[in-house]
C-alpha cells in the first residue's frame, strides 16, 4: 500500500495532496510498532514531503511541516536545521507557523544551549498579522521553563492588548493564560491589572471568573476584601469548574497574607454550606485544611468551620478527612473538649466508615489528652456495642492500648499510621505464608516502608488551571522496580526491596551513549541498574555491560548482568549485584565505564553490514552509594511520643559548623539530602528573619530499624556562619552513629 502511495504529488490537487500527507502521517505512526523496515520506506520520502511544505494550501503546508518533523524528530541537528530553514518567512500558512513555534519552544525546553534563534523567531511571531500565531508565540514564550521577568515582558503586552478585543474567545485566552503566568510571575502580570479589572462585570461568566483569580494572585494586600466582595456577587452563578479555580486562588492569596485568613475563611465556609457538588466542596475542605496546616492563628476557627460543616455533609470522603484532621491538630487547641462532642456525634449518627474514623480520632484525643483520656475511653466503651465490627475492633484495640498507660504502644498504633507498602506487606505476607513453619512470629521489618502513612491521605495542591510540571529527580516508587527485578533469577533470594533511588545521570544528555543510575537497596545488597541508551543509528552495540573499581577494595561485584543486544534508539538495562562490606560500610564512590562491543550497521536499515566487532570503552561519571540510600523518609506525625519512647535509646550527638550554605533553609535542605530522614510536623518551614530554629526528622533505615533526630541550627553573628548541633536516637546504635558520620 505504501509503494502505492509514493508517486509524484506535485501536481496533484490540494485536497489529494493534504490527503496523502495524513494519510502517510498515520501509517508512519502505525508502522512504527509494526514494521521499523516499512518506516524506512515513508522516511525515504522526505524530497516529496519537503516539497509539499512548500504548497499554497495551508492545510497541505500545515500537514506536510508535521510529517517532516516527524520523519526527523530522532535526530536532533535535523530538527534544529529545518527550525531555521522554515523560520525565515517560508511558511503562509498559520497553522504550520503555529506548529513551528510549538517545535521551537520544545527545543528550547529541552536544551538549555539551544540556538538562540529560536527564542528570537518566537518573539518574531507576536508581531505577526494572524491572532491565531500572536497568540501561540505569547502562549510559548510564557510557558518557556528558563523565561525571565524581561523575557516575558512582550508577550505579556500582547495578552494585555487581547484583553481589550471584542472577541471573546481571544479575551478568555488571554486572560487564562495570564492566569497561569501569575502562578510564578506575578510581579510580571501587575502591568495587567487594570485592564483585568474591567473584566470582572464581562458578561461571560468564565472571563469574569479567570480576571478575579488573576488579581487575587497578583493584587495588594488592601484590595482583598474589596475583591472579595466582587467575588461574591456572581460565584453563585458559575460552575463547579470555575468555583474550583476561585477557591485555588483564594488559597494562593492566603499563602501571600496570612494576616488575611479572617477575611478570607468566612467566605470559604459560606460556600461550604452553600449548594454543590462533590469537587468544589473537596476543594474548599482541603482548602481550609492547607490554611490551618500553614498558619497556626486560623487553626481556632478552621477547625470549628469544618465541625459544623460535618453536622450534615452527605460526602463519606470529606467527613472522614475531617475527622482525620480532628484527630491531629484538635488535641494541641487551647480547649481541645469543645471538639469531642462534634466527633461523638459522627460515631452516632453517621455510616459505618464515618463511624470507624470517628473512633480513630477520638483515640488520639485520648492518646494526646492525658486530662481526658478517662472520658475517652468512656465513650469508647460505648462504642464496643455498634453493630459493625469494623467499628467494634478499632473501638477494642484502641481501648486496649489506651488503658496499658504505655506510652511507647501509644506513640506507635493510635498516633503514627501503618507506614509499609501495601502492596509489599501483601507480598512479604504470601511468602511468610508459604515458606514459614510458623516456628517464628512475622518479622514486620521485612516490609518495604513508604514515606507516608497508608492512612494519610493527599493533600491537594494548589493546580489554578495550570499544567502540572514533572520534577527534575523525583525517587520513584519501589514496587514497580520491585516486581521487574523480581522476574530475574540472581535477584529473587535477596529478599524484598528496601529502596529505589531517583535516576542519576552518567553522562551528558548529548554523548553518544547515556546511561543513567538506579540503585535498589536491600536488606543485605544493593543492585545498581544501568539505563543504557546508543544514540548513534550506524552501531549495534553486544554484550553492554558497567566496569566498578572501588579504590578502598571494600566493595565487591557478585553478579554482572550485561546487555545482550542495543540497537539503536533503544534504552535497555544492565544491572550489578553488590553485597553490603562486612566491615559495616554503607558508603562507596566507584569510577565507571561502560564496555561493549561494537558492530557497524547500516543506518537505514539498521541491518549490520558484516559480523566483524571490535571491542570499546567509554568512561563514565563516578558512581556513588551514599547514607541516604540506605534510609527511606518517613514522616511521624508526632515526634514528641515518638522521641520519648526511645529515651533508654543511646544517643548520638554531633555538632557542627557550615561554610558551604548562607540560611538555614538551605542548610536544612542539604541535611535531609545527606540523612534521606524526612521533617516532621512541618518544622523545615523557616520563619523569616529566625536566627535559631530546631527540625525534627525522622526515617527508616535498611532492616526495618527506626531512627528519629533533633537538629538545631543557630547563624552565628560575628561571621554569619551557621552552627549545627545533631541528636540521632535509634533502637541499634550503630545506626546512629552511621548517620551521625553522614554530615562529616
Amino acid at each position: 500500500m505504501l509503494y502505492a502511495w509514493n508517486v509524484s504529488i506535485r501536481d496533484a490537487d490540494p485536497r489529494i495532496r493534504n490527503l496523502w500527507i495524513k494519510s502517510v502521517r498515520v501509517a508512519k505512526t502505525l508502522f512504527r510498532f509494526i514494521n521499523i523496515s516499512q518506516f524506512q520506506v515513508i522516511r525515504r520520502w522526505a524530497n516529496e514531503v519537503q516539497e509539499s511544505v512548500s504548497s499554497e494550501n495551508h492545510m497541505v503546508q500545515y500537514h506536510a511541516l508535521a510529517l517532516l518533523y516527524h520523519i526527523r524528530s530522532v535526530d536532533r541537528l535535523a530538527v534544529n536545521k529545518l527550525v531555521q530553514k522554515f523560520s525565515k518567512n517560508l511558511l503562509r500558512s498559520p497553522f504550520a507557523i503555529c506548529y513551528l513555534i510549538r517545535i521551537s519552544a520544545k527545543l528550547l525546553d529541552e536544551d538549555e544551549q539551544a540556538d538562540p534563534s529560536l527564542f528570537t523567531f518566537i518573539d518574531s511571531c507576536l508581531r505577526h498579522k494572524s491572532e491565531m500565531v500572536v497568540f501561540e508565540a505569547a502562549s510559548a514564550l510564557v510557558n518557556l521553563k528558563t523565561s525571565t521577568a524581561s523575557e516575558l515582558a512582550p508577550a505579556i503586552s500582547v495578552l494585555q492588548l487581547f484583553c481589550s478585543s471584542p472577541k471573546a474567545a481571544l479575551r478568555f485566552a488571554a486572560v487564562k493564560t495570564l492566569n497561569k503566568v501569575s502562578v510564578k510571575h506575578p510581579n510580571a502580570v501587575m502591568s495587567c491589572n487594570v485592564d483585568l479589572e474591567k473584566l470582572i462585570t464581562d458578561g461571560n461568566r468564565s472571563i469574569a471568573t479567570l480576571a478575579i483569580t488573576t488579581l487575587l494572585k497578583t493584587g495588594a494586600e488592601s484590595s482583598v476584601e474589596r475583591l472579595m466582595k466582587q467575588i461574591s456577587s456572581f460565584v453563585s452563578e458559575i460552575g463547579d469548574e470555575f468555583k474550583i479555580v476561585v477557591i485555588d486562588a483564594i488559597r494562593s492569596l492566603c499563602a501571600r497574607y496570612p494576616r488575611k485568613h479572617s477575611v478570607m475563611m468566612p467566605f470559604l465556609y459560606s460556600m461550604l454550606r452553600s449548594d454543590g457538588g462533590f469537587e468544589p466542596k473537596k476543594a474548599i475542605v482541603e482548602t481550609i485544611i492547607a490554611i490551618i496546616e500553614e498558619n497556626p492563628d486560623a487553626k481556632a476557627a478552621g477547625l470549628s468551620h469544618l465541625c459544623e460543616f460535618i453536622e450534615d455533609c452527605e460526602y463519606d470522603v470529606l467527613s472522614t478527612r475531617v475527622l482525620h484532621l480532628l484527630g491531629r491538630e484538635a488535641p494541641h487547641t487551647t480547649n481541645p473538649s469543645s471538639f469531642i462532642r462534634y466527633i461523638y456525634n459522627r460515631v452516632i449518627l453517621e455510616s459505618t466508615k464515618v463511624r470507624a474514623a470517628a473512633v480513630t480520632a477520638l483515640a488520639k484525643f485520648g492518646a494526646q489528652c492525658a486530662d481526658l483520656r478517662s472520658s475517652i475511653e468512656v465513650l469508647l466503651r460505648r462504642c464496643l456495642l455498634d453493630g459493625d465490627d469494623e467499628v467494634r475492633d478499632r473501638a477494642t484495640f484502641c481501648l486496649k492500648i489506651l488503658t496499658s498507660g504505655n506510652n511507647a504502644l501509644i506513640s506507635a498504633f493510635i498516633l503514627e499510621g501503618l507506614q509499609v507498602s501495601p502492596t509489599g506487606l501483601e507480598s512479604c505476607l504470601l511468602n511468610f505464608l508459604q515458606k514459614s513453619n510458623f516456628s517464628e512470629p512475622f518479622d514486620l521489618r521485612i516490609v518495604p516502608v513508604t514515606s507516608q502513612p497508608i492512612s494519610k491521605p493527599e493533600t491537594r495542591r494548589i493546580a489554578a488551571l495550570e499544567e502540572p510540571e514533572m520534577p527534575a529527580a523525583k525517587a520513584p516508587a519501589a514496587q514497580p522496580f520491585a516486581e521487574e527485578l523480581a522476574k530475574i533469577a540472581a535477584f529473587r533470594p535477596l529478599g524484598p526491596l528496601f529502596k529505589s533511588s531517583a535516576p542519576t545521570a552518567l553522562t551528558e544528555s548529548v554523548a553518544e551513549y547515556t546511561v543513567q543510575l538506579i540503585k535498589h537497596v536491600y536488606a543485605n545488597h544493593v543492585v545498581l541498574q544501568f539505563n543504557c541508551r546508543n544514540t548513534l543509528n550506524d552501531q549495534l552495540l553486544e554484550n553492554v555491560h558497567v566496569e566498578l573499581e572501588d579504590p578502598e577494595g571494600d566493595w565487591a561485584v557478585e553478579h554482572d548482568i550485561p546487555i545482550e543486544s542495543l540497537p539503536y534508539g533503544e534504552t535497555k538495562p544492565a544491572y550489578l549485584l553488590l553485597p553490603f562490606p562486612e566491615n559495616g560500610s554503607v558508603t562507596g564512590t566507584f569510577s565507571a565505564a561502560l564496555k561493549f562491543k561494537v558492530k557497524d550497521v547500516d543506518p537505514a536499515t539498521g541491518e549490520p553490514e558484516s559480523d566483524d566487532t571490535y571491542e570499546d570503552r567509554y568512561v563514565l561519571e563516578e558512581a556513588e552509594i551514599a547514607v541516604a540510600d540506605s534510609v527511606q523518609p518517613s514522616a511521624k506525625q508526632s515526634f514528641a511520643p515518638a522521641w520519648q519512647a526511645l529515651d533508654e535509646a543511646e544517643t548520638a550527638e554531633e555538632t557542627f559548623q557550615l561554610s558551604t550554605v548562607s540560611t538555614i533553609p538551605e542548610a536544612i535542605t542539604k541535611m535531609t539530602a545527606l540523612l534521606g530522614l524526612a521533617a516532621c510536623e512541618r518544622s523545615d518551614r523557616v520563619p523569616e528573619g529566625k536566627s535559631q530554629h530546631t527540625v525534627v526528622l525522622s526515617g527508616i533505615f535498611r532492616g526495618g530499624f527506626e531512627v528519629l533526630s533533633k537538629v538545631n541550627f543557630a547563624i552565628d553573628p560575628s561571621d554569619r556562619s551557621i552552627n549545627m548541633h545533631m541528636l540521632i536516637r535509634s533502637v541499634d546504635n550503630t545506626v546512629a552513629t552511621i548517620l551521625a558520620s553522614a554530615i562529616a
